[in-house]
Order: C-alpha cells, then sequence, then structure tokens
C-alpha cells in the first residue's frame, strides 16, 4: 500500500500521485472503494470549507503530522489553517480549512481513503465552520458571536460528561458498598442505618471546572488587595457586565455577574489563568454552582 514515511514528508506528494494513479487503473485498490463506499453510505454533513481528517496515527508529534498534511493538501488549494490538538480526545484526528468549499470538496473526493503514515484516512466536511473560516467570511460581530457559540457548546460537553462520569463513580461505589454490607455486616439492623455515607466516591460531583455555562462566575485566588472596583477593571469589559460581589468573612473569592450567559463565557475564557497581585498567583475562573 502507499505510505508516508514518518521521517520523510517529502515523500507524500509522490506517494500521494502514485496512490491517485494506482486508485484509478486498479479495480483491486480495495482501501480506496471501500472508503468512498463507505462515505457514501452516511449521512454527510453540507458542504463546507473546512475537513474533518479521521483515523491518524496518533503517536506522530503535533508539528510533524501538520507539516505532512500541508504538504499533501496544499495541492488542492490555499490551506488558511490546520487544527490538530494533543489531548487525549482529539488525538488522531485534525481539521483541514480551506479557502473556499471548492476546494475542500477536491480534497475529499481525492484523497479519500490515502494512506498517511501507514493508516487509511478518512475525510468528510466538518460539522460546523472553522473559526478561520467565519473569521476570514464575516465581519468582527459574527466572529465573535461564532466564537461564543462554540465555546458554550464545549463547556456544555463537558459538564455533561464529567455529569456522567460522576454518576457512574456515584453508581459503582453504591453497588461496592452494598456488596461489603451484604458479606460484612450481620443480618439484623445496625447502629447508625440510614446515615449518609461520607465516602468521596459515593458523594462525587462535578468538578467546578466542568460546571455547565451560566451568567455567574466564581473566581478564586484573588488578591487580597483587589478591591471591587479592581476588579470591575478586569471582568467590566465584557459584554453585559453587571456586577462584582465579595462574600463578608471570606478572602481570596468573589462573584462576577454578567446580564447573558455570552458575556460570561467570553469573560471566563479570557480571564482565567491570569495572573494577578504581587505573587502573580493565577485566578481560577468557572461558572457558579447552582
Amino acid at each position: 500500500m502507499y505510505s508516508l514515511s514518518c521521517d520523510d514528508p517529502t515523500l507524500l506528494v509522490h506517494n500521494h500521485n502514485t496512490a491517485k494513479a494506482s486508485a484509478q487503473t486498479s479495480p483491486s485498490n480495495s482501501s480506496f472503494t471501500d472508503c468512498r463506499f463507505s462515505a457514501m453510505a452516511t449521512i454527510s454533513p453540507p458542504p463546507s470549507a473546512t475537513v474533518y481528517v479521521r483515523n491518524l496515527e496518533e503517536h506522530i508529534k503535533v508539528d510533524q503530522l501538520k507539516e505532512a498534511l500541508t504538504e499533501l493538501f496544499s495541492e488542492y488549494g490555499e490551506i488558511v489553517d490546520i487544527v490538530a490538538k494533543t489531548n487525549l480526545k482529539a488525538k488522531g484526528q485534525a481539521f483541514v480549512v480551506f479557502d473556499t468549499v471548492e476546494s475542500a470538496q477536491k480534497a475529499i473526493d481525492e484523497v479519500q481513503g490515502f494512506e498517511l503514515f501507514e493508516k487509511p484516512m478518512q475525510l468528510a466536511f466538518a460539522r460546523t465552520r472553522s473559526d478561520a473560516t467565519v473569521k476570514r467570511t464575516g465581519d468582527e460581530e459574527e466572529y465573535e458571536s461564532h466564537k461564543r457559540k462554540r465555546l458554550a457548546e464545549k463547556d456544555k460537553k463537558k459538564s455533561a460528561e464529567a455529569a456522567e462520569e460522576a454518576k457512574k463513580l456515584k453508581i459503582a461505589a453504591a453497588a461496592a458498598g452494598s456488596a461489603a454490607d451484604m458479606t460484612s455486616r450481620p443480618i439484623k439492623a445496625t447502629r447508625g442505618a440510614g446515615l449518609r455515607s461520607s465516602n468521596a466516591a459515593t458523594s462525587a460531583v462535578v468538578p467546578d471546572e466542568y460546571l455547565p455555562p451560566n451568567k455567574i462566575l466564581f473566581v478564586q485566588n484573588v488578591p487580597d488587595e483587589y478591591d471591587i472596583d479592581a476588579l470591575t477593571s478586569i471582568f467590566g469589559r465584557f459584554e453585559g457586565f453587571r456586577e462584582v460581589r465579595l462574600v463578608p468573612g471570606r478572602r481570596g473569592i468573589a462573584f462576577v455577574e454578567y446580564e447573558a450567559e455570552a458575556g460570561a463565557i467570553s469573560a471566563k475564557e479570557n480571564t482565567a489563568g491570569v495572573a494577578l497581585g504581587e505573587t502573580g498567583q493565577a485566578i481560577k475562573v468557572t461558572y457558579q454552582r447552582q
């Protein structure tokens, strides 16, 4: 089969051209046929300028992967951006953003099933427009709106996943506790029956970082010298800002309220981890637990 050497991205175009010729002349090239049949058999997102690439080799460094993808896909049009990340859930995937839908379509048609790093790529149009595409084709307001919506969806997804994980952990802990009770407790009622377990697993809750978006932010690690005015100068720059509230008797925390989720989302994304005060300690910004 046709593959790209991990050590030599310059072999990519030569191998790809050879693969195309072989695909056109050899009916036995099953990887192209099977992959294209699979793509046609499923319902695809509407055409866009962004190509979603999956089934990539997960052990290749991001820089090397981007270099290889650029070498391959630049043959089909101007590449605006390539997005590939290192986190576990994003491994083996990438997004290639072209300047036109036509270039993206041509790339999907001709590269579908091509082996990169000895794995056949699976290509489709991305389900949503990329930030780079919106920034090029729309105005600043449309871009900011698109970005806020994407970040909100991302936060909601993370929250749902964390809640589901906490639920599974709670169920597993409860089941383990029940099994232990059956084997270790006497049949008669024991003292303290009915009290809620203090076991951390059974009382698992969604971590602050994965709470769903809402219009109130919870800020931690606030330096002692930062009062309401100082915090307002930071958080008041974002759309729909209402107020900053400090908690009497509690140092280092504050609540920041906005008129709508959009403002809170934007503020959180732009202020989380910012270093404040003489010590330069990073503030922690999450959504308020409801």
